[in-house]
């Protein structure tokens, strides 16, 4: 029979003294950071673990660390608090007007190229509601509207859609990016297998134009010689004007970038250089405010400028 605990126990002060225990790796700066005495932060580690019947840290000279029962309990401890943080916003906003949160989950091609205009629009149109946005790589994103953690997501068309209702959202276009006079450089578009002698740097792992450039080197036999990895466009564009590499993006998004750092661009050849960005819900949804917000982003207008309200 599984084990039961009394979680009556579990006070929320107690919770965020062992997260913070296992974040700082010392019970003395947790206790400082939750203004408790030394002795009172060491009882109420004691009492977690007496009620769980494990031990949550493993005591040293240095410090704590977090036994195996411990980064269980840090880790959904520190869920539940976030969860309870994020109550007590909703609640707040709704002193404040603010009806609805809906909880968008978009990659970073998504944002960088069409959401701040689209979403900034909404929120004049629909002052009510408030989109609380999470940056993900695409395949993220699937995973996030399936588990219930997002309610509308925007991704670039490639990841599993299973169990998703998608629509198109919006188009782009993927170039080379590369150093000022590389040996590459030129206006004509560049077959990508033709560039695969290079090191390359690119968004991390589950990003959709990384998945295109490893399938493309597989195709043509080739391995793909990825240098480095960095979360942002920012941040590619910077090493490959270091000269560490070249890379793949969007053009729309990064123009502005390619021409501050007087980084050349290629056009891409491949026929997957355009790419389709889906808008998409959980095939279960059926929240009218969700619906409402999806075909407010699938207007044919890229602009998506509200409409003005009529007058009463």
């Amino acid at each position: 029979m599984a084990a039961s605990y009394n979680l009556a126990r579990f006070d929320l002060v107690s919770i965020r003294l062992a997260v913070a225990c296992a974040q700082s790796g010392s019970l003395t700066a947790a206790a400082r950071e939750h203004h408790l005495a030394l002795a009172a932060a060491s009882r109420r580690i004691k009492d977690l673990e007496a009620a769980l019947g494990e031990p949550l840290f493993e005591r040293h000279a240095r410090g704590v660390a977090p036994t195996r029962a411990g980064r269980v309990f840090v880790k959904h401890g520190l869920a539940l608090l976030q969860t309870l943080d994020l109550l007590g916003g909703e609640l707040a906003d709704l002193r404040q007007g603010i009806a609805r949160h809906i909880r968008l989950s978009a990659s970073t091609a998504a944002i960088n190229q069409f959401l701040p205009p689209l979403l900034a629009g909404y929120a004049k149109l629909k002052p009510q509601i408030r989109i609380d946005l999470e940056e993900q790589v695409s395949d993220a994103v699937g995973a996030a509207l399936r588990e219930g953690r997002a309610d509308v997501g925007v991704f670039v068309e490639g990841p599993d859609t299973g169990g998703l209702r998608t629509q198109l959202f919006r188009t782009d276009e993927l170039v080379v990016v590369l150093p000022a006079k590389h040996r590459l450089a030129g206006r004509t578009p560049l077959a990508f297998a033709d560039a695969l002698d290079e090191d390359w740097i690119s968004l991390n792992t589950g990003a959709a134009m990384l998945q295109r450039q490893q399938q493309a080197a597989l195709a043509a036999n080739k391995p793909f010689r990825l240098r480095m990895q960095v979360r942002s466009f920012d941040a590619v564009c910077h090493l490959v004007a270091s000269g560490l590499g070249l890379a793949v993006l969007p053009k729309g998004a990064t123009l502005p970038m390619l021409r501050a750092m007087k980084l050349d661009w290629r056009p891409l050849a491949d026929g997957w250089a355009k790419r389709r960005m889906l808008v998409a819900t959980s095939e279960g949804n059926p929240d009218p405010a969700v619906a409402e917000l999806v075909a407010y982003m699938v207007q044919p207008s890229q602009t998506a400028k509200p409409r003005p309200r009529k007058k009463q």
